[in-house]
């Protein structure tokens, strides 16, 4: 496949182009399972046909030339690197939502209201932890608001504690209207933020 290029460049240029290869390719991978985790079912199949094609070019290349020690350095270099970088990748796209659950020691009236004037589906229940009454809030939201939604917890409560999961569905109401607005604009990224479908 790179016959063109003379052989005397190739052994220097080779493994560069595998560990570079490497990095893209298994970036695509390490958000292709991210993706088949959360139920993207359109996205994840896209990626992994990118995915396999690159490591099979690597991987042909690397046979053709199976004497070159420095080869494999590159090849476990760029898995290496494309693992940091798709963790990496993930976290700054921050897609999907979240289910942020938060136990407050004091009344959480101002909290509570805040978030549902903002539009957020709020759900408060009283309970008994360690040290006495406990007021526990579930509030879904999309990761890219997962931050700001924190530090306005803080704000409110310092000492409260809080717990996140990712969701793989999430109903119509669950989330503010606007985020519903900005995942019309492409009908198979609503896979994104979960199975936003309005219920009758």
């Amino acid at each position: 496949m790179l016959d063109f290029i003379p052989q005397e460049t190739l052994v220097y240029l080779l493994p560069i182009l595998i560990f570079f290869s490497r990095i893209f390719d298994v970036t695509l991978g390490t958000m292709r399972i991210i993706f088949v985790n959360r139920g993207m079912r359109y996205l994840a199949p896209f990626i992994g046909f990118f995915e396999v094609l690159i490591w099979l070019i690597v991987i042909s290349q690397i046979m053709q030339n199976i004497n070159s020690p420095i080869n494999y350095i590159a090849y476990a270099a760029g898995f290496a690197t494309g693992n940091f970088v798709g963790i990496l990748l993930e976290q700054k796209l921050a897609m999907g939502v979240t289910l942020i659950r938060i136990i407050t020691q004091k009344k959480a009236s101002e909290l509570i209201t805040h978030f549902r004037e903002l539009g957020y589906a709020v759900t408060n229940i009283p309970a008994i932890g360690n040290n006495g009454e406990v007021e526990i809030i579930f509030l879904p939201a999309r990761r890219k608001e997962m931050q700001q939604i924190i530090e306005t917890v803080k704000q409110y409560n310092p000492n409260a504690v809080y717990t996140i999961a990712d969701l793989r569905q999430l109903s119509y109401g669950a989330l503010p209207s606007a985020s519903y607005e900005s995942t019309r604009w492409n009908r198979p990224w609503n896979r994104l933020f979960g199975s936003l479908r309005k219920s009758k």
